[in-house]
């Protein structure tokens, strides 16, 4: 297991949310698997549901225990973890400019983005107060 993956997973784990390592072992795989994600949320809109695009064919089934969690609140918390373990993993920080720096270099940002990392910051930042209370906040719109 890589550092990468293990920081990934450790902040994910921390949120309540599934991480298979299929999906982000690497930065590489994360960063295509995002991209799917991000793909299916443009067409479909931020208020889809992870389950929602399981059932598009997404390949995506190992996040069926998510299911029901809109699928921008995932995308949101994985970004952040994707920050937490670029940053864990250079040595860098993972404040929010650092979360959006690193989704403009991959290509993974959306106008949407932003304002759910706003609502929700320890969904990138382990340290954030709430840390525990934010798990499931986004099952809304």
């Amino acid at each position: 297991m890589s550092n990468f993956y293990r920081y990934f997973k450790e902040n994910m784990d921390s949120l309540g949310l599934p991480a298979p390592e299929s999906l982000f072992g690497t930065l590489q795989i994360t960063a295509g698997t995002l991209t799917v994600l991000l793909t299916n949320i443009d067409k479909f809109g931020k208020t889809v549901t992870v389950g929602e695009l399981i059932g598009t064919g997404t390949r995506l089934e190992k996040l069926a225990t998510v299911a029901a969690i809109s699928a921008a609140f995932y995308v949101g918390a994985c970004i952040g973890s994707l920050a937490v373990a670029t940053g864990r993993t250079l040595g860098g920080g993972r404040d929010i400019a650092d979360v959006l720096r690193l989704a403009r270099q991959h290509r993974l940002d959306r106008a949407w983005l932003a304002p759910v990392l706003l609502k929700a910051p320890p969904i990138y930042h382990p340290d954030a107060a709430g840390r525990y209370s934010c798990r499931y906040i986004s099952s809304k719109p």
